[in-house]
């Protein structure tokens, strides 16, 4: 089944957010269906904040690195597309696909002088329907999931806003909605209904277990970088138990 079927499965597909080489190789030994790259967990992992501090250098050295260690479906988190001329975005997507990437994230929000701000939907869709257009041309089956920022900014009227945003989007040519940041029933069934885009919902403290959220209709859950930052709090506590017991033991118990 290739990454697009599995958008059309019962199950929502669960995607394992990886960071490196041994958080993708534990997808594969726990046999997850797909794998996706966190970017907030990347460019924690090498010092940076999250929007587009990291290069698109790096991060395809980071992606590549993965996606020869494992052979899992790997989508990647490309934020906003690490430039803001269409020509460029498609050309990085392009680079990815080249990798082996079998997908991508692309955010209609950017980060401005350390404060995110939501993109206007008509140039959004009109940027998104060139980098669809480019990619067609040369032949690129990359599966676009298209974030909107909607819910993760809390911006006035968000459900009205992704519905409209979604319809837009679906026309310029994407193969997915993520919405980050919502959790309620109503809310994840509403989007649903009103669009044809598979829904991809992430992480969140009151997000529905997955059996509610399979009946809801969403394909596709992700984790964010929560797993990251879960994995780095224990280390924490593993590292104090060292300084606090004066002694390995704690490392084999």
């Amino acid at each position: 089944m290739n990454f697009k079927e599995l958008h059309k499965q019962e199950s929502p597909i669960l995607i394992c957010n990886v960071w490196d080489v041994a958080s993708a190789k534990a997808a594969k030994k726990l046999n997850f269906q797909a794998i996706g790259t966190s970017s907030g967990a990347i460019a924690t992992m090498l010092g940076y904040n999250d929007g587009e501090e990291i290069s698109f250098k790096e991060l395809a050295y980071i992606v590549e690195r993965i996606n020869k260690s494992v052979d899992l479906p790997l989508t990647v988190d490309l934020e906003a597309g690490y430039s803001r001329q269409p020509s460029e975005i498609a050309a990085h997507i392009i680079r990815l696909a080249n990798l082996g990437v079998i997908g991508v994230n692309l955010e209609d929000s950017i980060v401005e002088q350390g404060k995110r701000k939501l993109i206007n939907v008509l140039p959004f869709s009109a940027m998104l329907k060139e980098v669809c257009s480019i990619l067609k041309q040369q032949n690129q089956n990359v599966f676009i999931n298209v974030r909107t920022d909607t819910f993760l900014l809390n911006i006035p009227n968000a459900l009205d806003e992704t519905i409209v945003r979604a319809a837009s989007y679906h026309k310029a040519g994407a193969n997915g909605l993520f919405v980050p940041c919502i959790e309620k029933e109503e809310d994840i069934a509403r989007i649903v209904k009103a669009t044809k885009l598979p829904l991809n919902v992430m992480c969140m403290p009151n997000l529905p277990a997955f059996d509610l959220l399979e009946k809801l209709g969403v394909k596709r859950i992700s984790m964010g970088n929560f797993v990251f930052n879960k994995a780095t709090n224990l280390l924490e506590t593993e590292l104090e138990q060292i300084l606090q017991n004066k002694s390995f033991k704690s490392l084999f118990h």
